[in-house]
């Protein structure tokens, strides 16, 4: 499986990429880099992307050799969740144009 990664979210302890293949989105991943030297990661397979659970484990293998070589799911020190989900849209914060709260 060949995948593109953007990276659209970094942290002193966080990432967030977004995995593309053939210009398309295909899973979001978060990454936290925890105190004790672990990663926890989350992965969202996007409905409609082709993927499905034969490829987490090409999926995860792409994330760990691209971006996590100080950690190991062997090891311990690396944990993922998985999770089959679908966009549905951004919020974000915005201020009152009337200036009220």
């Amino acid at each position: 499986m060949t995948l593109t990664w953007k990276r659209t979210l970094r942290t002193p302890s966080s990432e967030r990429f977004l995995a593309q293949r053939s210009g398309k989105d295909v899973a979001a991943v978060d990454l936290h880099y925890l105190a004790n030297g672990t990663v926890a990661g989350t992965i969202i397979i996007l409905k409609g992307s082709g993927l499905d659970e034969s490829n987490i484990q090409d999926l995860l293998s792409a994330l760990d050799d691209e971006f996590l070589p100080d950690v190991d799911l062997v090891e311990g020190s690396l944990t993922y969740t998985v999770v089959l989900g679908e966009v549905l849209g951004n919020w974000e914060a915005h201020q009152n144009a009337t200036g009220g709260g």
